[in-house]
């Protein structure tokens, strides 16, 4: 192999994922047999006690390394990529679990994939993300990034929650719904598909607000410019309990009268791809697009 573009990889696993220990340690053998150094996360450590590789906080794994390598499933990928998105490292999927979104190699392409990857092979996508802010009596009480969505829902069954959107400015819509998702292209076909929202080409720069179970059926989904400053008002007069959440992972408390400011991040996510990466293929492949039953990914 040709000298290698990443020198110091940084590995990230799955907390609890039974597979997660011998692929680790199949990447962390292969890696030290190159002449890499090889940092692991803290949490992830732990699920390796005897493990002797070099133990570092996820700061550590920002600041120090050139590629960081995660071993699960999108939400990890999720998790990792709000977490190292300031340090602007790029980060890579090795999917443990069912075809993902993000993690996109599998364990049975290493050491191929990975050997391709230090070579320079490979293709980079940047991802943008979005900032919430919960603004209550006029200061930010919480904040969160989100790589798929922020979304405004109710905590209880069968309840509605009340709420006004605005884009720059603008009066939007009043919406009365189980809920409204507000999501980037990489989240389009998360929580925002399963809502009836469009699929967006993760290439593109556009936002797009989606309302959950919606009362009133003409309420449909509306994409607007990446660059939009967009608020969500918690009606004063709402009763039930509501939630902001932040790629499903992260829950920031609101109440009556609040307001929800998000913007998209200065800073973009670089998502490292192996370099056949086909998009349109996944889609199909996640999609069953043209696939009958026998033919699932899921079976």
């Amino acid at each position: 192999m040709s000298n290698p573009v990443f020198h110091t990889i940084g590995l990230i696993g799955k907390f609890g994922d039974p597979h997660f220990s011998a692929t680790l340690s199949q990447i962390a053998d292969h890696l030290r047999q190159r002449q890499l150094r090889v940092l692991i996360d803290e949490s992830s450590a732990r699920q390796i006690p005897d493990n002797s590789l070099e133990v570092v906080s996820r700061a550590t794994i920002g600041q120090q390394c050139d590629l960081v390598i995660v071993l699960g499933g999108d939400g990890t990928m999720l998790n990792a990529a709000r977490s190292l998105v300031n340090y602007e490292v790029p980060i890579l999927g090795v999917n443990l679990g069912r075809l993902g979104f993000l993690a996109d190699v599998s364990p049975s392409e290493i050491p191929h994939s990975l050997d391709e990857v230090l070579a320079g092979q490979f293709r980079e996508a940047r991802r943008s993300l979005l900032h919430a802010q919960v603004i209550h009596d006029g200061q930010v009480a919480s904040e969160a990034d989100a790589l798929n969505d922020v979304v405004v829902h109710k905590r209880e069954v069968a309840r509605m929650i009340e709420v006004e959107a605005f884009v720059d400015g603008r009066f939007l819509n009043a919406y009365r719904a189980d809920g409204l998702i507000i999501s980037t292209p990489t989240g389009s076909t998360a929580y925002a598909l399963a809502g009836g929202g469009p699929i967006i080409h993760p290439g593109l720069e556009a936002v797009v607000l989606v309302p959950i179970c919606p009362h009133t059926l003409t309420n449909r989904p509306i994409v607007v410019k990446a660059d939009s400053v967009i608020e969500v008002a918690l009606n004063a007069a709402n009763t039930t309990d509501t939630l902001v959440t932040c790629d499903g992972q992260v829950s920031l408390a609101i109440e009556p009268g609040d307001r929800i400011v998000i913007r998209k991040k200065e800073i973009k996510m670089r998502l490292i791809h192996p370099i056949n990466h086909d998009y349109f293929k996944l889609l199909r492949a996640k999609l069953r697009w043209g696939l009958g039953p026998e033919a699932s990914p899921f079976t």
